[in-house]
């Protein structure tokens, strides 16, 4: 009897607010990436938007100072804008303990095929797509758009879904994140919420940044069934729920 084929996965990351200056060609624009002609629309309106408000003031970008200077020039330049890799562009603590860098050849092809970053920029970007440097959370407020994660939720969802059909797809989301995609399961291979639980039985916050990093690594490098390799997946201080 034929063995059954493993389904391909699908790794739902956040960005990081920390991101890597700089970049090269191609210059950005809304319609790039895997999922840039579905959501190429709804980027030039978070575009307008971000004009509108010059870039962004203290309160929207959640930064002071040198950073909330830097955040203001990026976002007022988005198109047009030198990019890096999804990957390289993020710098966070679940991005540094993914390591993409350090993945092999094979690995870093399994993850430009499976990983998909949620932001409120972008919608949605592949781990190879190119970013331009900005900053905007999720869960921002956005004249004259509201609430990012409400306002990207149809269309971001549409396109997730679609692109998640025959996936199992793992959910690593924070909750604001999270509240922009509404999954429609029918067509998924199978998909798990992950949490990540202290010894002590209490769900883990921020500290558990450097796990979710690590789980995904552990998760790209494993073969064969999705749920094993979760069941497998050893920290001495998280445990996973799903």
């Amino acid at each position: 009897m034929a063995s059954r084929r493993t389904p391909p996965l699908a790794i739902l990351l956040p960005p990081s607010e920390g991101k890597a200056e700089g970049g090269k060609s191609p210059a950005w624009k809304a319609t790039a990436g895997t999922f840039g002609k579905a959501l190429g629309a709804q980027r030039a309106e978070v575009i307008a938007a971000i004009a509108k408000a010059k870039g962004g003031d203290a309160k929207l970008l959640g930064v002071n100072g040198q950073h909330l200077a830097r955040a203001q020039q990026s976002n007022r330049a988005l198109v047009g804008a030198p990019t890096l890799p999804a990957h390289a562009r993020y710098t966070g603590v679940v991005w540094e303990h993914l390591s993409p860098s350090t993945l092999s050849a094979a690995t870093s092809k399994k993850a430009a095929d499976s990983i998909v970053v949620v932001s409120g920029l972008l919608g949605l970007a592949g781990f190879a797509d190119p970013v331009p440097d900005y900053r905007l959370k999720m869960g921002a407020s956005l004249a004259p758009l509201g609430k990012l994660s409400t306002w990207w939720r149809p269309s971001l969802s549409d396109a997730l879904n679609a692109w998640a059909d025959g996936r199992f797809v793992i959910d690593l989301l924070p909750g604001e994140h999270r509240a922009a995609w509404v999954p429609d399961a029918s067509g998924f291979a199978g998909v798990v919420s992950v949490s990540f639980v202290e010894k002590s039985g209490k769900v883990a916050g921020h500290d558990a940044k450097a796990a979710k990093g690590m789980l995904a690594r552990h998760l790209l490098e494993s073969s064969g069934d999705v749920e094993k390799a979760l069941k497998a997946w050893k920290h001495p201080r998280f445990t996973l729920t799903w």
